[in-house]
């Protein structure tokens, strides 16, 4: 029995040290490779064969009601929101790729769910825009049965809330724009904070606040030896970045 107790606790503590283990989030897929590009479906490839954490992607709309993954708000010459999805597809990636669709990312990211898919669903024109927006996105996500599969971050509070209020039961959100609290982000519902490195210097105090409070901490956009490692230090739970071999490099000291 005594052994048994031991191995029990053992278990225990190992889980706990895997769960405060800070995770790779490729920024905009793991496009620091040969003949890859952000936000292309070989970027999040790459972050699945790498095993990252999440990879994340950026959600526009076309003015005929397309949803691409594409950072914004050009691409090439065109606005992206403003110009439909034929004459957009027409222009490829710098690596020959062609702009891909959300459904198409979807698609990718179905063949190895053990990367998450981080959704950044960008700001729109209109408040109603942005609630189409997001329930064309959530319905999308059911329909490819990714629900457990997908988080989503933003930098309008409309379109967290939007999240929130039509999203399903324990969907993910974090917060992007590092102007609210993290007691003000439980109090609206999200599930993180999602900051940018120079806010998080500014406020270290947020982590541990955050995590006491059942957040998620994740930190953009780190990149650099001396910051990446500050985070782990800091133990947030995820970093976003362009160099997720840095990354896993530290994480492995």
């Amino acid at each position: 029995m005594k052994k048994l107790l031991t191995l029990a606790l053992c278990l225990c503590a190992s889980t706990a040290l895997f769960a405060q283990t800070t995770q790779i989030i490729a920024h905009r897929g793991f496009h620091a490779t040969k003949n890859s590009v952000r936000n292309s479906l070989s970027a999040l490839q790459n972050a699945q064969d790498f095993g990252a954490f999440g990879s994340e992607c950026d959600i526009n709309e076309t003015s005929d009601g397309v949803l691409v993954v594409v950072h914004g708000p050009m691409h090439v010459k065109y606005n992206v929101q403003q110009t439909d999805f034929a004459t957009l597809r027409a222009q490829v990636l710098e690596n020959g790729e062609v702009l891909p669709t959300l459904e198409e990312y979807l698609v990718q990211a179905k063949k190895n769910t053990r990367t998450k898919l981080i959704i950044e669903i960008k700001d729109h024109n209109t408040p109603s825009r942005e609630t189409r927006v997001v329930q064309n996105v959530l319905k999308m996500v059911k329909k490819h049965k990714l629900v457990n599969d997908v988080e989503y971050i933003a930098f309008r509070q409309h379109v967290c809330d939007e999240l929130v209020k039509y999203g399903p039961k324990g969907i993910k959100v974090a917060y992007l724009n590092g102007t609210l609290t993290p007691e003000y982000c439980k109090g609206l519902g999200y599930t993180g904070i999602d900051y940018n490195i120079g806010v998080m210097q500014q406020h270290p105090e947020w982590i541990k606040q955050s995590q006491a409070l059942g957040l998620t901490v994740n930190v953009w956009t780190v990149n650099d030896t001396e910051r990446i490692q500050w985070c782990i230090d800091q133990k947030v739970d995820y970093i976003t970045t362009d160099n997720p071999e840095e990354v896993k490099r530290l994480l492995a000291k």
